[in-house]
């Protein structure tokens, strides 16, 4: 727990909100007015037994509870990196879900602009794998250029990934089979995904595979086989990073290169100087 941060964080976000607004009085503090809710307001705001947030706030409260974090989340109207943080200082984890069921659903605009200035097959996805955005090199590595509005459900089902996605069976399903799993796990209502299940079982060839496939597979930095439309046989090693405004989304850089022969060895990782 990180009790000074905490308290600023909560602090902060305490002193924005206006008592009336929720039909309050603003209450005074050595003959002035103080600003925002007081502690007590929210614990009478919350419906919580007195202190209940002050000890939050002041870190005395070793374990707080899921949903009296959730609970101040929402009336402070925290964003996600603001849900995030709050979760580190209080708990020292991470969040198990975003604040917002909504959240990792939409990106901020400028993500196109980003992926127009990237030379590799890039795309954005959102949390259910529809294809947010996508650069003119992702185009190029479909047939006719005919980009699919979800990235899961071509690679699951569709023909003609079996295609571009050379060794499908062995190759690629048993490690894009696994993240569909792990997508549903975090989120067993999503419909999208739920769908896209249906017609992975409904698939001869697919559903045995999803059922004997491994609980986990790891995306960055694998290298697969890829039929490029027009640059023909090669290698794509799969690169991914979470915008962190949309928890669930992903960026994914396909890094193609031409060629038989799989590449021998992989990059050196990338790590800071060692301090003298």
């Amino acid at each position: 727990m990180d009790k000074l941060a905490l308290r600023l964080l909560l602090s902060e976000h305490r002193a924005s909100i206006a008592p009336e607004s929720h039909g309050l009085s603003r209450p005074t503090r050595q003959g002035r007015r103080a600003r925002g809710l007081s502690q007590a307001q929210i614990d009478q705001i919350l419906h919580r037994a007195p202190d209940t947030y002050g000890r939050l706030e002041s870190g005395r409260y070793p374990n707080p509870p899921v949903d009296l974090l959730h609970d101040v989340a929402r009336l402070f109207r925290m964003n996600e990196q603001e849900w995030i943080a709050l979760w580190r200082y209080a708990l020292g984890q991470d969040p198990p879900r975003p604040l917002d069921f909504r959240s990792g659903a939409e990106l901020p605009g400028v993500w196109g602009d980003i992926l127009g200035a990237v030379s590799h097959p890039a795309y954005v996805n959102d949390r259910s794998w529809n294809v947010l955005a996508h650069n003119a090199p992702f185009e190029a590595l479909f047939p006719h250029r005919r980009v699919p509005a979800n990235a899961m459900r071509w690679m699951t089902v569709e023909p003609d990934a079996r295609t571009v996605l050379a060794d499908w069976e062995t190759a690629w399903a048993p490690v894009v089979l696994p993240q569909l799993r792990v997508a549903l796990a975090a989120d067993p209502s999503d419909k999208t995904l739920c769908a896209i299940e249906q017609d992975v079982l409904a698939d001869p060839v697919a559903a045995p595979l999803y059922e004997s496939a491994s609980a986990y597979s790891h995306l960055d930095g694998d290298e697969r086989p890829l039929c490029h439309p027009a640059l023909g046989r090669g290698w794509v090693t799969m690169t991914a990073a979470q915008p962190l405004a949309a928890p669930g989304s992903r960026l994914i850089i396909l890094v193609f290169r031409p060629g038989a022969r799989r590449r021998r060895g992989r990059p050196a990782p990338l790590r800071a100087p060692a301090a003298d």
